[in-house]
């Protein structure tokens, strides 16, 4: 599935949705973010419930990695198929979905009998948060005015951000209720249970949302729904748009593209076309540098060197709070500075910090629940992973899927996409299923390995990826 390319409308369109129609069409991007801020609360919310799941079934690290990592399986899946899915029954309807398999997830995870149980509604979570990773972007480029595309297309980024910062702060809320323990009794669950099953509110509210929002006007154009596109069209662009000529604009851009796929993409002496190999890079940098290891580990990591479960949960929010104001300084400097500047800035910055906190984590002391850390340490490491935090946001976290979204030639766009946003995945489960036994082995060493690929991030950025800054798609060749 692939978003609108057509042209921008009569002025008089552009006049009249910027007067009339605008808070319309923020509220409809907005109601489709939902599925951006439960995209961040879902990948989020597992922190909180780390420590509770290894004590409550007794499991060693791999086992717990596995059930954490096993949402992005679903991911993968749901990702791959939500743009057939999408082209058959609608944008909408995709969104419906999606809040049902969120729904039955939120319920099922706070309900778990076994832990095979709980690891099968993670991945029907992943599922949905891999469908609303693809159709909220989509939904939103094909239903904004062309004049606000830009700053509408970044209300996906803002919600995932927000949505891993408000699931922080209900897990330290549900932590207070149960006194600081994760396992604490509240209303006969324990408090792991209901940060799992909390999500069942944004989950039903995305799912009400959808009914009250329209249709992509793309979509129904392609399923010969002509009259009820114009309808949409007058809705988001103003009634005074010119609306026979944009039928005609989506209509002929429908015609005209170009379905990638796989065999598009080989070529050059690795097998694949060397710009491909470049998304691939940034899609595996971005991951590699542990940024997932502080959305899914904060809480137990904090625990494990020795601060109290309220503090540690109290932290994880704060570094939320960090993330988004790294993305909103991204957000602003992205088209000011340029994305490659951005990212070195930022490879520098989470190298420095990464080094910081492996440092900061080799004074470790103890075995088991007696593990403690000088409190000078114990402060650097705190200040260095919400530095590492802001640095990323400010950086590859939005950077990356800018260049992605830019960097591939129109021809190889949707495939090459496909192909970077898959390695992704890999590399994100990668990186979540080893950290547990990594910190096992020793803390300190796994904050090297992820400061080596912050600083091998530097020179790949240099030689190979491109400068895409004020350049039209048309130009990637």
């Amino acid at each position: 599935m692939s978003s609108s390319t057509e042209k921008a409308p009569a002025p008089d369109g552009g006049r009249a949705a910027r007067s009339d129609h605008l808070g319309h069409v923020i509220f409809i991007t907005a109601a489709a973010a939902m599925g951006g801020f439960l995209f961040g609360y879902d990948s989020s919310v597992i922190n909180g419930a780390v420590v509770a799941i290894r004590d409550r079934f007794d499991v060693g690290s791999e086992a717990l990695a596995q059930v954490i990592a096993a949402a992005l399986i679903g991911c993968a899946l749901g990702a791959a198929t939500a743009g057939r899915i999408a082209d058959r029954i609608g944008r909408i309807r995709c969104m419906q979905i999606a809040a049902v398999l969120f729904t039955a997830s939120a319920i099922g995870s706070a309900l778990p009998f076994a832990l095979w149980d709980l690891a099968a509604w993670r991945i029907v979570g992943g599922f949905g948060i891999g469908m609303a990773s693809v159709i909220g972007p989509a939904y939103i480029a094909e239903v904004s005015p062309p004049a606000y595309r830009g700053r509408l297309a970044s209300f996906q980024q803002a919600a995932i951000v927000i949505g891993i910062a408000i699931s922080q702060l209900v897990n330290w809320a549900i932590l207070n209720l149960a006194g600081g323990d994760q396992r604490g009794d509240l209303a006969s669950l324990e408090a792991w249970q209901w940060m799992l099953g909390v999500m069942v509110v944004p989950a039903v509210l995305y799912g009400l949302l959808s009914f009250v929002i329209p249709e992509s006007p793309r979509f129904l154009i392609s399923a010969g729904r002509t009259e009820q596109a114009r309808k949409v069209l007058a809705e988001v662009e103003g009634s005074h748009a010119d609306l026979d000529a944009r039928v005609a604009e989506i209509e002929h851009a429908m015609r005209s593209e170009h379905k990638s796929t796989f065999k598009d993409l080989l070529g050059g002496r690795f097998g694949l076309l060397p710009i491909v190999w470049v998304g691939i890079g940034l899609s595996v940098f971005q991951q590699l540098v542990g940024i997932n290891v502080i959305f899914y580990y904060s809480s137990s990591l904090w625990q494990s060197v020795g601060i109290d479960p309220t503090s540690s949960f109290l932290y994880s929010f704060t570094t939320s709070i960090i993330n988004i104001v790294g993305t909103v300084i991204a957000m602003i400097f992205v088209d000011r500075l340029g994305r490659k500047p951005l990212a070195l800035i930022g490879s520098v910055g989470m190298a420095l910090s990464l080094g910081t906190a492996a440092w900061a984590f080799s004074y470790t002391t103890g075995t088991g629940d007696d593990i403690t850390m000088p409190d000078l340490q114990a402060a650097v490491a705190l200040v260095a992973a919400h530095s590492f935090v802001l640095f990323f946001a400010l950086s590859w976290g939005v950077v990356v899927w800018v260049l992605l979204g830019e960097m591939f030639p129109n021809r190889i766009r949707a495939a090459a996409l496909g192909v970077a946003a898959a390695a992704q995945w890999v590399a994100n489960w990668l990186i979540t299923v080893t950290f547990p036994s990594l910190a096992d082995w020793n803390l300190s060493g796994a904050y090297v390995i992820y400061t080596v690929f912050a600083v091998l991030s530097i020179p790949f950025i240099l030689k190979w990826v491109p400068e895409t800054k004020g350049k039209a798609l048309e130009e990637m060749g």
